[in-house]
């Protein structure tokens, strides 16, 4: 499974990596241990009876 990074700054898709990523659109570099990437379930939606 291909996973896709974000710019931290403008959230555009990020290319290249696995140690440095680049942005295209602002042209920032970003190392791959700035990037925010632990996986966080999501959390289950509970029917509430009224």
């Amino acid at each position: 499974m291909k996973t896709v990074n974000h710019c931290p700054r403008c959230h555009h898709e990020l290319d290249e990596g696995p140690i440095v990523y680049r942005c295209a659109h602002c042209c920032r570099a970003v190392y791959a241990a700035d990037i925010e990437n632990e996986f966080v379930p999501r959390r289950q939606q509970v029917a509430v009876a009224a």
